[in-house]
């Protein structure tokens, strides 16, 4: 998901967000790392001393203070080790509490422009990569590499041919690095696609349990989860693999040519240009030398991993970024206006509503009627703001919904969707939209004005009963009168219905018909889409909707009288036999 925008504003403040105020961390562990890679040249030198000092001399005492020495060393090494370790695990740990929440508002928001599920559960899996790696060996290996040349410099001081044997053994093993990202770059993204691609798969069907057990067909879409879980596995194993072998040669390469350093520093020494502690220290820097390179290349898969993994949450996150907050402005009271909106689904682009232009004051109630797949739907989100509009605009009292806040806006409107989902949540919470601070009296009114009261406090824990995974354990008609209460929490001044009354039983459209009322009394705007006309009981104004446009609004008795040969909203017949059935993915 690639922003092609420049960064400006808000976007550049979002992006600059994700490492905020990980500059001085970073230059905190490059210096540690320099401390480290000094310290690592304790074993050469002390090796230099040893052979060249101590032995020659036969001094005891010397022998001992330089082990001391290196004891000491090596105790300081261990321990900014330690520092350099914990201080990147709380790195991971900081960055996930900054960019977890930003990454879930991402996946909350990618549905609505027409990624899939598992595709927005990504962003939190990101997270969870970007925060494992830094806990791995990969930033140690990455941190120790630009001090390689120290290294290089030490064994070419002990002598020139050691010091270009070192280098060009760097050089091939760095030479294998490349390699290694140049062959596993296009393959780790198609292995991330393909386990989306399984991912997804795998939440429809286990969304669809109770149709794959009742119709028997739960092993073809096992299978079908199967094909796309072994394409997975091939790209992963083809990935894994690349990184295998380029791993394997790069640890023989280190220990040829550590031989070679051995080899070529006793030949030096027969030709008496090296001393034999050179020997050793040699061998011992150039390994250190090297080392990094092979870390590198053994974690390079988690190296590549967690890179594409930070790069795509920071561009979604630019590419999902909006303006500058805007003003809070007053509570609306007076109208919401239409004006000649044009709504497109944000997966395909394809226009699903086009010109539509209306205008309802407060106390007014409109009942949207219209063939299936004709647009009903596409202007309820378009009025809540869940899909924006390519042209037009939708104004309450006079001010467009882009110049209000996600969260001031929802204070403000009620929306029961027609697919009722609840959160795994208590029904208080459900109700409330989970606020945080709970007002008991206003759960209740929402409670009572649907009518849902009664059948709340008789449930095992009254309103604090946990209603499971997508409120599983209620009736669907439940469900949808638990939704339309939380639409109607704290009294918004517009509630939009989509088919209230499709899983509702006699009481329940008597109790749906007295809330239109209700929303009327008190200077509220209701709008229901409804394909049964007992819905209609309560409104003053009727829109038809039909192959993406409005073909009439209007008073309700105008409209229904003149509706009456093609609006199945009056007619007792279903709606399925008056529309063609719609094939694009995004429903309308």
């Amino acid at each position: 998901m690639r922003s092609k925008t420049p960064l400006t504003g808000t976007k550049r403040k979002n992006a600059e967000k994700l490492t905020q105020g990980f500059r001085g961390i970073f230059i905190f562990l490059f210096t540690t790392s320099g401390v480290i890679n000094i310290l690592a040249l304790t074993g050469s030198f002390y090796m230099l001393q040893i052979y060249d000092r101590a032995l020659t001399s036969g001094s005891v005492p010397t022998l001992l203070a330089l082990s001391a020495l290196a004891i000491g060393l090596y105790l300081f090494q261990g321990l900014f080790d330690i520092i350099r370790s914990q201080v990147l695990v709380r790195v991971g740990a900081r960055l996930d509490s900054k960019i977890a929440p930003m990454a879930h508002q991402v996946a909350i928001d990618m549905p609505r422009f027409g990624f899939s599920t598992a595709e927005a559960l990504e962003r939190g899996r990101d997270v969870d990569t970007v925060r494992g790696f830094l806990g791995s060996q990969g930033p140690v290996a990455l941190f120790d590499l630009p001090w390689m040349p120290l290294y290089l410099i030490f064994v070419y001081m002990l002598h020139p041919y050691l010091g270009a044997l070192t280098f060009g053994g760097a050089f091939i093993l760095s030479m294998l690095t490349i390699a290694t990202e140049l062959m596993t770059r296009r393959l780790a993204s198609a292995t991330h696609q393909a386990a989306i691609a399984r991912n997804a798969i795998a939440d429809s069907n286990a969304r669809n349990a109770d149709i794959l057990k009742a119709m028997g067909f739960a092993g073809r879409a096992v299978d079908r989860f199967n094909r796309a879980n072994q394409e997975h596995l091939e790209l992963q194993t083809r990935t894994n693999d690349i990184s295998g072998t380029f791993g394997a040669l790069s640890r023989v390469l280190r220990m040829v040519l550590q031989s070679a350093v051995l080899g070529l520093g006793a030949w030096l020494t027969i030709q008496g240009e090296l001393s034999a502690g050179a020997i050793i220290a040699a061998s011992v820097a150039s390994a250190r030398a090297l080392a990094p390179v092979d870390l590198a290349i053994g974690n390079w898969k988690s190296v590549v991993a967690a890179r594409t993994a930070f790069q795509r949450l920071k561009e979604t996150v630019i590419a999902l970024s909006g303006s500058e907050p805007p003003m809070e402005l007053p509570a609306p009271a007076g109208s919401l206006k239409v004006e000649k909106i044009t709504v497109a689904a944000p997966g395909s682009g394809r226009v699903l509503l086009s010109d539509v232009s209306f205008e309802i004051k407060a106390g007014q109630a409109l009942g949207i009627i219209g063939p299936s797949g004709g647009g009903k739907t596409t202007l309820a989100r378009a009025l809540t703001g869940i899909w924006p509009t390519l042209r037009g605009s939708v104004r309450l009292d006079d001010a467009e919904l882009t110049q209000w806040s996600d969260s001031n806006l929802g204070q403000y409107v009620g929306y029961l969707p027609q697919d009722v989902a609840l959160l795994d949540a208590t029904v208080e919470e459900n109700i409330s939209r989970l606020e945080p601070q709970v007002d008991a009296r206003a759960i209740v009114d929402a409670a009572q004005t649907t009518g849902i009261h009664e059948m709340i406090v008789r449930m095992p824990d009254g309103y604090r009963t946990a209603l499971g995974p997508q409120g599983a354990s209620l009736s669907a008609g439940q469900r949808q009168r638990i939704g339309l209460a939380r639409a109607l929490y704290r009294n918004p001044f517009i509630v939009i219905m989509d088919e209230p009354n499709s899983n509702l039983d006699g009481e329940g459209e008597l109790a749906l018909t007295e809330t239109i009322k209700s929303i009327r009394a008190r200077g509220g705007i209701a709008i229901v889409i409804a394909h049964r006309p007992s819905a209609l009981a309560a409104v003053d104004l009727v829109a038809v909707i039909q192959s993406g446009k409005m073909v009439a609004f209007g008073p309700k008795d105008e409209i229904l009288k003149s509706s009456v040969p093609a609006e199945p909203a009056n007619r007792p017949a279903p709606a399925a036999q008056h529309a063609p059935r719609v094939t694009s993915r995004v429903s309308a």
